[in-house]
Parts: C-alpha cells; sequence; structure tokens
C-alpha cells in the first residue's frame, strides 16, 4: 500500500480548504494531532505502523473542509468524517486512509448511535477497528479546532465524551488505560493554545 507523504497530503489539504483561514485551523489540526500520536508511539512503545499513523493523523479531518468554510455547522459536524472518507476514496487513496476519516468521530458511532440520535450519517457502523485506527481516534481527542483552539486534557474529554452514553466512557477510559494520558505541555508551550 502507498501512504502518501507530508508534502502529498499539505497539498492535498489546500487543495479543498475553502479559505487560508480554514486551512491554517484544520492542517495545524492534524499536524498536532500527529505530534501527540507520535508522543504516545514513542512512550507507550506501539507496535504500530507509524508511517500509517502519520498519514491517519494528516488526514482525518480533510472533510471538515466540505462544511461551512471549516466551521461547526450544528447538527452537521458529525458528516466530517464521512466526507473525508468520500474526499480520500475519489481520490484514489486506498480504504486503509479513507477509514481513519470515517472511524475517528468521538469514540466512534454505532448504527444504533446513528438511529438513536438521528444523526445525518449513513447507517453503519464507524469504529476504529485496527491499532493505527484506535491512535489516531485517541490523539484527536486531546486537541480542539475550537477559537481559539485549545489542547483538551485526558479528565476533561472523559467529562465531555460522558453525554453520549457510559459505553462511550468506557471506551475512552480503556484507550487511556492501553495508551496513556500524553505529555501536552511541550506542545502547549510550542503552540500557545491553552490546555483546558
Amino acid at each position: 500500500m502507498r501512504i502518501p507523504g507530508e508534502a502529498e497530503i499539505r497539498a492535498l489539504h489546500e487543495r479543498y480548504a475553502p479559505s487560508p483561514e480554514a486551512f491554517e485551523v484544520v492542517y495545524t489540526h492534524c499536524v498536532i494531532v500527529w505530534r501527540i500520536a507520535e508522543r504516545i508511539i514513542e512512550t507507550a512503545g506501539l507496535d504500530v505502523d507509524a508511517e500509517l499513523v502519520r498519514a491517519g493523523c494528516l488526514l482525518h479531518d480533510i472533510g471538515v473542509y466540505r462544511l461551512d468554510d471549516g466551521e461547526r455547522v450544528p447538527g452537521q459536524y458529525v458528516r466530517h468524517g464521512v466526507l473525508g472518507h468520500e474526499v480520500l476514496r475519489d481520490e484514489g487513496f486506498p480504504e486503509e486512509i479513507c477509514r481513519f476519516c470515517s472511524r475517528h468521530t468521538g469514540m466512534g458511532l454505532t448504527r444504533d448511535d446513528i438511529a438513536r440520535q438521528g444523526l445525518p450519517v449513513p447507517p453503519g457502523d464507524y469504529v476504529a477497528e485496527t491499532g493505527e485506527e484506535r491512535l489516531v481516534m485517541y490523539a484527536d481527542k486531546f486537541h480542539s479546532k475550537t477559537r481559539p483552539p485549545t489542547f483538551v486534557s485526558a479528565d476533561l474529554y472523559a467529562v465531555h465524551v460522558r453525554r453520549y452514553g457510559e459505553e462511550k466512557v468506557a471506551v475512552f477510559e480503556a484507550m487511556r488505560a492501553f495508551f496513556g494520558e500524553p505529555d501536552l505541555k511541550p506542545l502547549v508551550d510550542e503552540y500557545g493554545h491553552a490546555l483546558v
């Protein structure tokens, strides 16, 4: 499988971003998620394909550009994962790369979640399955594209995800126990985004 390099991925972001501001927010977030995942790989000594994780981190939010100028449109933001999957599929990427988009939202979306919450997502199970998919999903939880962008502590994310059900908290806590908590302080200092 051909894994795209950083220059190719950046060019893809630049092509799909509706504005320089949207590019800056989304691409910077994706880079930060990769930096978090990289720290987790090193600290936990994980046996994952680091190049595949890098590509997954850098591409996981490409679907955000298909929404209103990268804004979080109420009720529609949940679609960004499946939209990103479509973008990458249309670009000719293999399914293993496309899945990082559709499999990172929250702690995974199941067919039941979609029906119960009336989500505007095609019925299906969008749950991280491989070690690489799980790591991208987990690393993504520690940085938010809010305005201004912020780093998110594990404790705060656990509180946030509780509104989607105790089973989602359990999934997050299992990942937390497996992957450990990344040291965000160096990235907080480097990027100047607050830690909440």
